[in-house]
């Protein structure tokens, strides 16, 4: 059987910048993605069914007639596992109108929009998993789903030791090393939830970490950080300053001083010295928050959230983000004051106003950060870029 995860379009759009790159279960929450959550879980790789335009990078079927959709949003857990293993074919599990499986016997749709508007005859309900639905939800459910992580990547496996004298650990049974970590003079504190360093990973001298807390295969808490808990970082990234309740993808640098909270950052971000993010308005007032679908600031109910960065994006020293900034992709951010809650893709500028990040430029500085870690920026990856920059020349309303 062909294990599919596709992307729901309204929850698709609600995820923008973040899925303008990526399909909706390549989003990080906790440990993994969605995508090797449920790997994981059903012990099978999985396909895709996404955007046309993202299809050519991401597989999206193997061969065979029997075809197991689920829905990339939703968030595995024991009980909703058992209940897409027991459909059957031509069965589909529903949270209330939101389709999360579908036992399909028929020939593999081609778009997700096509498999949105095929109605199951038969339908089961399923109403208590969790659904990333809004960017904020990311982070909402990040230390939940470390400690669910955590569960299913250490079961049965043997921590490395921490290996530092001059390193204080408090709970260390709920601390997990994979094989070439190195730690060096830090506070390791999981009393709250766990501490999973993926492989290779390192932290660095008086770096203060406390759980629930990820970080990924190759990547870095620099000298001093303090990581608050309820923090993911992904793999091959540089994390410093301060940083709680935010989840970074991977291939990112966020490593120096400064603050980031209640925050999701994409790959291939560069965040400048000294920058800081507002995550609480100063009437403690509802945040709002960018949404594509909408085309306008959305309420989100939350008091607290920081910055939303799609992929390729940077900003410059002493940046400064409103509360509930969305920033696009390949956009570049530098200068004084405040910019706005607001940052379309391939933007360049700051509060003094921008102009648009040409697509060719664009595409030669991505090719230069990917080539520094020995990963090509492929023609596939160009059309993406073409295929993001044409669609937002809407909202870069500088142009003539």
């Amino acid at each position: 059987m062909n294990i599919i995860l596709f992307d729901g379009p309204i929850i698709r759009q609600d995820l923008l910048p973040l899925t303008f790159t990526r399909p909706v279960a390549g989003v990080r929450v906790g440990i993994l993605t969605i995508a090797e959550k449920w790997a994981k879980r059903l012990g099978s790789p999985v396909a895709f069914l996404t955007q046309p335009y993202l299809q050519p990078k991401y597989k999206k079927t193997g061969t065979g007639s029997q075809n197991l959709y689920i829905n990339g949003a939703a968030l595995p857990d024991a009980e909703l596992v058992q209940a897409v293993r027991e459909l059957k074919p031509g069965e589909a599990l529903y949270q209330q109108e939101l389709l999360l499986a579908f036992n399909s016997d028929a020939p593999a749709f081609d778009t997700p929009d096509e498999l949105a508007a095929h109605t199951p005859a038969s339908r089961k309900m399923h109403d208590s998993c969790t659904v990333i639905r809004q960017v904020w939800d990311i982070f909402l459910q990040n230390g939940n789903q470390i400690r669910s992580d955590f569960a299913v990547v250490t079961e049965g496996r043997q921590s490395q030791p921490v290996g530092d004298k001059y390193t204080m650990v408090y709970n260390e049974e709920n601390i997990f090393i994979e094989e070439g970590v190195k730690i060096r003079a830090a506070i390791l504190n999981a009393e709250n939830g766990p501490i999973y360093l993926g492989k290779n990973a390192q932290v660095h001298e008086g770096a203060i970490i406390k759980g629930p807390f990820s970080l990924g295969e190759e990547s870095n808490v620099n000298v001093g950080g303090k990581m608050r808990g309820d923090v993911s970082i992904g793999p091959f990234c540089k994390v410093g300053g301060e940083v709680a309740a935010s989840v970074i993808f991977g291939y990112t640098n966020k490593g120096h001083e400064g603050y980031l909270g209640n925050s999701v950052l994409g790959e291939w971000i560069n965040i400048g010295a000294d920058t800081n993010t507002s995550n609480l308005k100063n009437n403690y007032a509802e945040v709002k928050v960018w949404n594509y679908r909408a085309g306008a600031l959305k309420g989100s109910g939350q008091q607290f959230c920081g910055l939303i960065m799609g992929d390729h994006s940077k900003c410059g020293i002493n940046t400064m983000f409103n509360t509930g900034t969305v920033v696009g992709v390949s956009a570049n951010i530098f200068g004084a004051g405040f910019p706005p809650h607001f940052i379309p893709s391939f933007s360049w500028g700051g509060a003094d106003g921008f102009v648009t990040f040409k697509l060719p430029k664009a595409t030669e500085l991505a090719e230069k950060i990917m080539c520094r870690r020995n990963l090509h920026f492929s023609e596939t990856d160009q059309a993406i870029f073409q295929h993001i920059f044409e669609q937002g020349e809407q909202y870069r309303d500088w142009e003539e």
